[in-house]
């Protein structure tokens, strides 16, 4: 049976380190001896209405539980290196919350960590919002539904991921990612996905100056566009836009078709993207 810890307040160094089948509740981490690393090391691991104001509590953990919880501003790098977690309607506030992780699952959680999610391997993300700078950097195998970001430079570097219902709120998002599919989404921001291979938005709102430049294998499916400008320069497409476009600059190769287009500016040589704009031909 696995051993149950209750109402207890620990602040000293490494405190359950490489403790097995614990169930942890209703317990602090906080206190005068500042200790760190409280569960480091660990296995099979539940956590349920907790405080964390230490640094680095989660590292090198497997099947790893958390519900209910909170890690403050000061809970720094909190799960770190770890497998197999799970993380339920819980507080994500400290800087750097979640690196060089696997098999991830996040749901109803509130996260405002700059820097979190580098470098992590699988992950599922449900009705979470989001507050962060370099969001996610250099991870794969993502798949979110019903998330609400805000912030800078996310989603760099990712790959194979797909994104549904999202709300996104992000400048210079989706920069050399690679295999990505956003669904049914709002991206809002400016230069959009730059430098990207076989990135595909379906049923999607786009927002912002400037996007969707130099990528490689790009789609949008029946997407709108809204107050963008200088889109697709040096960019391979295959576009049906529903909405008029400000202006359209230098697109590479393919076919890009909307209602109309504001500007097109066409004064390379190399650019030999086509631009419809009768409605009636492919965009019905």
């Amino acid at each position: 049976m696995s051993e149950i810890v209750v109402h207890k307040e620990f602040d000293e160094e490494r405190a359950l380190y490489g403790a097995q089948d614990l169930t942890v509740k209703e317990c602090r981490f906080d206190g005068p001896a500042d200790g760190e690393s409280a569960l480091k090391e660990s296995r099979d691991i539940k956590v349920e209405n907790c405080f964390f104001n230490l640094r680095y509590p989660f590292w090198h953990d497997r099947k790893l539980k958390i519900e209910n919880s909170e890690m403050t501003e000061l809970c720094r790098a909190a799960l770190w290196y770890s497998e197999e977690v799970e993380i339920i309607n819980t507080k994500l506030h400290g800087i750097k919350a979640l690196r060089e992780c696997g098999q991830v699952k996040m749901k109803g959680c509130d996260i405002l960590s700059p820097e979190f999610g580098w470098s992590v391997r699988g992950m599922e993300m449900e009705d979470c919002s989001v507050q962060s700078e370099y969001f996610m950097m250099r991870s794969d195998h993502l798949c979110f539904r019903n998330v609400d970001m805000k912030g800078k430079y996310s989603f760099q570097y990712i790959e194979d991921s797909v994104f549904e219902n999202c709300r996104f709120d992000t400048k210079d998002a989706f920069w050399h990612a690679k295999n990505v599919t956003v669904k049914n989404s709002v991206v809002k921001g400016e230069y959009l996905a730059w430098y990207c291979e076989n990135v595909t938005f379906e049923n999607c709102k786009i927002v912002g100056t400037q996007p969707l430049c130099y990528c490689k294998g790009l789609r949008l499916i029946q997407c709108e566009m809204v107050d963008t400008d200088l889109c697709f320069e040096k960019s391979e497409v295959e576009a049906t836009v529903t909405t008029p476009v400000d202006s359209i600059k230098n697109p590479l190769l393919g076919t890009i078709c909307v209602p109309s287009v504001g500007e097109l500016i066409m004064d390379d040589p190399e650019a030999r993207g086509k631009v419809v704009t009768h409605k009636k031909s492919c965009c019905a």
